[in-house]
């Protein structure tokens, strides 16, 4: 099934934030220099500064510092960009692995920005095209390695927060246990991780229209404190950051069901 396309963004004065969510990846971008707490997310992550640099420090290691950065899953890490940025989430399967964070150089995030839609230092609009960025991304790393595919489609069910782990594994004509085993022995990410970051992304998608309590219980959240623990721990801040209040600003566009323009 192919997933809906979700956007929004948010603007007061020179401050923008913009998130839109597809079936190849999600992008948060902020036209300002932001950094996230330790946090380990089971997803890619691709930083793109837009003028500046990425940062990222692991516990233990030296800082690593670059143009642009694609972390891998389950890194536990911090992360911060000294300029405006793009960050491209995508899905732990879709991607080869790699030990540990791969630097890019500046003309290797100019073409991904430019293939996003933003080649300038505004960023991108909500309707970001997802897919060249992604299709961009693979030309910079191998093609991802090929999955059971009973595997495929329970993961790909899985990035949709509706149907729960006993219903995922009936569709593929296994047990629930024989299934988690495995999903965490092909794509390395506990079943039960993919389902957070499918919650998660489904709150988010509708924060800027709603209290995050009323976006916890629609993604599936035991409440608004469990929806920020989560964020806390997958993507290293919180749901209110990303709120219309935490910039004093205004709701512009908002899509939803539908595929970008």
């Amino acid at each position: 099934m192919i997933q809906p396309f979700h956007s929004w963004a948010l603007e007061q004065n020179d401050r923008r934030i913009v998130y839109a969510s597809g079936a190849e990846a999600t992008m948060f971008a902020e036209t300002r220099a932001f950094g996230v707490a330790r946090h380990r997310l089971p997803a890619w992550k691709v930083v793109l500064p837009i003028g500046g640099h990425a940062e990222l420090l692991q516990p233990g290691q030296p800082m690593v510092t670059a143009a642009g950065l694609i972390v891998p899953p389950q890194l536990a890490h911090t992360c911060a960009a000294t300029s405006p940025y793009i960050a491209l989430f995508v899905d732990s399967w879709l991607l080869p692995p790699t030990p540990g964070p791969i630097r890019l150089d500046a003309a290797e995030v100019r073409r991904l920005v430019a293939a996003l839609g933003a080649a300038d230092e505004g960023g991108p609009g909500a309707a970001a095209d997802l897919a060249a960025g992604y299709l961009e991304l693979r030309t910079l790393t191998q093609a991802p390695p090929l999955l059971d595919p009973r595997v495929g489609h329970a993961v790909r069910l899985s990035s949709r927060p509706g149907p729960d782990i006993t219903s995922i594994a009936a569709e593929v004509g296994l047990s629930a246990p024989r299934l988690r085993a495995l999903v965490r022995q092909s794509v390395g990410i506990p079943l039960t991780r993919l389902r957070q970051w499918a919650r998660l992304r489904a709150a988010i998608a509708e924060l800027p229209g709603s209290t995050a309590a009323m976006a916890a219980a629609t993604a599936g959240f035991a409440d608004q404190a469990h929806l920020a623990r989560t964020a806390r721990g997958l993507v290293g801040r919180t749901p209110a950051s990303l709120q219309p209040t935490a910039i004093n600003g205004s709701w512009l566009r908002r899509s939803t069901g539908g595929f970008p323009q």
